[in-house]
């Protein structure tokens, strides 16, 4: 049995994911944004150990997610789940200045990982328009360019495979992976979504768990438990390092 946490879990393919893995015997903490938000993952699976609250797009909030998540540590995974779409308008959080698809789908699986003692895996979501991403940071809050939420949320799916590969990099002994699920009809896919949505939480429960030695892996890239090939910025040691070094920036804490 594996102890495995999972970030956004209330619904969608968080709690598919927490559904297959609970279904196998392993023992899932969940994720909600709010108290109202836990009861109701609760409610869907009871089976599920414990559910840890906070609202993500803050770092107040994902220091709260990280240390109610630490005292149920230590995790053999954690997946991260959480996450904006690309219709999304632009909203800033005010007492951050962080704009919220940058807040949620890369800054909070950089500080959780930070956080949250080492797992044995970790995975992280991210999406097959990450290779219509810029891995430039010269504006990543959107200050100075005209909106755009597609271009915004495709460099927030690159900037997870580059964080998975980073941590890959630096932290041995850790399995450290990215995927995407594909394009499925959740909320934040859309009902006219063509892809197997009973396929898309598959490969996220089979790199947190699986004894095969193809999952046993780490620094790789995978849609439905296959590897396959990520953007080219992700592998480059220069842009791994800036996006660390911003995200330490941001919150004071380095990986």
């Amino acid at each position: 049995m594996s102890r495995v946490l999972i970030t956004g879990s209330t619904e969608g393919l968080g709690q598919m994911a927490a559904r297959l893995l609970a279904d196998d015997g392993h023992s899932v903490t969940l994720h909600a944004r709010s108290a109202a938000r836990a009861e109701d993952a609760r409610a869907a699976l009871p089976a599920a150990r414990a559910v840890v609250v906070g609202d993500l797009s803050s770092i107040a909030g994902m220091r709260q997610v990280a240390e109610q998540a630490s005292a149920g540590a230590p995790y053999d995974a954690v997946i991260h789940n959480a996450g904006v779409g690309y219709r999304e308008p632009r909203r800033i959080r005010t007492d951050d200045g962080l704009e919220h698809i940058f807040a949620i789908n890369v800054l909070a699986p950089y500080l959780l990982t930070g956080l949250i003692e080492r797992p044995g895996r970790l995975v992280y979501l991210s999406s097959g328009m990450h290779r219509g991403g810029n891995p430039g940071l010269t504006d990543p809050q959107w200050e100075h360019r005209r909106w755009n939420g597609s271009q915004a949320y495709s460099d927030s799916k690159l900037f997870d495979v580059v964080l998975a590969f980073a941590v890959a990099r630096l932290w041995t002994g850790v399995l450290s992976n990215a995927l995407e699920p594909g394009w499925v009809p959740t909320r934040m896919g859309g009902p006219g979504a063509p892809d197997d949505m009973s396929l898309a939480p598959v490969t996220q429960a089979w790199l947190a768990v699986s004894p095969d030695p193809d999952a046993r892996v780490t620094g790789g890239y995978f849609y439905h438990q296959k590897p396959r090939t990520a953007h080219p910025a992700a592998r480059d040691l220069k842009i791994q390092d800036q996006l660390l070094r911003y995200c330490a920036a941001l919150t004071g804490v380095t990986l």
